[in-house]
């Protein structure tokens, strides 16, 4: 079986280093990636993604359905912050380590899933 996608499809091409590539361009710091963009994201202080993002992801018309998390290098669950802001725009997510993130945002986004990736970086 053979899969056909798009190639305007925003598919994360790697990792490491301490950003992303997606599309061929690299990214520094932490990211969200949609079908809509990359938007940069704000770290907290104590390396923690800013809770901000929820708004980001509200304003998007379809929001999406699956909002993967990528907590750098292990999976970890977000600040207390971050999760209730989340809750309060009524997202449900799933935390998992940035480079599963990566690899499930891509496979799910083939698949035609309206499907969100927010990536603290790795090193």
């Amino acid at each position: 079986m053979h899969h056909e996608h798009s190639e305007d499809l925003l598919l994360i091409d790697g990792y490491g280093d301490g950003g992303f590539r997606v599309k061929g361009r690299r990214y520094s710091g932490a990211v969200l990636v949609t079908e809509h963009g990359i938007w940069p994201m704000k770290v907290t202080d104590d390396g923690h993604i800013h809770p901000e993002v929820a708004e980001v992801l509200a304003g998007h018309d379809p929001k999406p359905e699956i909002l993967l998390m990528g907590m750098g290098e292990r999976s970890i669950l977000p600040a207390k912050e971050l999760r209730e802001a989340m809750q309060f725009h009524g997202f449900s997510f799933d935390p998992m380590n940035s480079g599963a993130a990566a690899r499930t945002y891509n496979v799910l986004i083939m698949e035609g899933r309206r499907v969100a990736a927010l990536l603290l970086p790795v090193d």
